[in-house]
């Protein structure tokens, strides 16, 4: 029974144990705890059957709109010195650095103008060379500066075709 209690979720204080034959025919209860499982007649395809006298009604713990909740407003919260909103607040934390912010904010207008600047300077058609760690150095030409749409990466990208048909899509 204990080790069917992390399965069914119940004590086992409060299961019953009943044996099912594969033809679903009542074989007897699980009722001896000192008594192993091979001393019962236990056959390929039987089946053990768990009564829960627990009380729990089955579901009632998943239907989260029948629990009581409680609601406390924002002032309340507001005024709690020990919450997580005061531990932010004290520190200038997230939104509460408002300094912070302000200055990331500035640092990442400057990295775009810095980055359209040096997309500027590179002009359609011009010669380049690749360099990438552990890899040969490729000759190319600049087929495309601009910004895309990417998910993971936003910014000015430089696209090339390469001389000899190494890389994705053959070059």
């Amino acid at each position: 029974q204990c080790k069917l209690e992390l399965v069914v979720g119940s004590p086992a204080s409060c299961m019953d144990l009943e044996l099912y034959s594969a033809e679903e025919e009542l074989l007897g209860r699980l009722d001896c705890d000192e008594a192993l499982l091979g001393s019962y007649p236990v056959a390929d395809g039987c089946r053990v059957h768990v009564i829960d006298r627990s009380g729990a009604r089955i579901g009632e713990y998943e239907d989260v709109s029948q629990v009581e909740k409680y609601e406390m407003t924002e002032s309340d919260y507001d005024k709690r010195p020990e919450s997580l909103r005061s531990f932010l607040r004290q520190r200038r934390w997230g939104r509460y650095d408002t300094e912070g912010t302000c200055q990331r904010a500035a640092e990442q207008q400057q990295r775009r103008a810095q980055e359209a600047a040096l997309a500027a300077a590179l002009p359609l058609g011009a010669r380049c060379q690749v360099r990438v760690p552990g890899q040969p150095c490729k000759r190319a030409t600049i087929m495309y500066v601009g910004t895309c749409q990417t998910d993971f990466k936003p910014g000015y990208w430089v696209g090339v075709r390469y001389d000899e048909p190494l890389g994705k899509h053959d070059g």
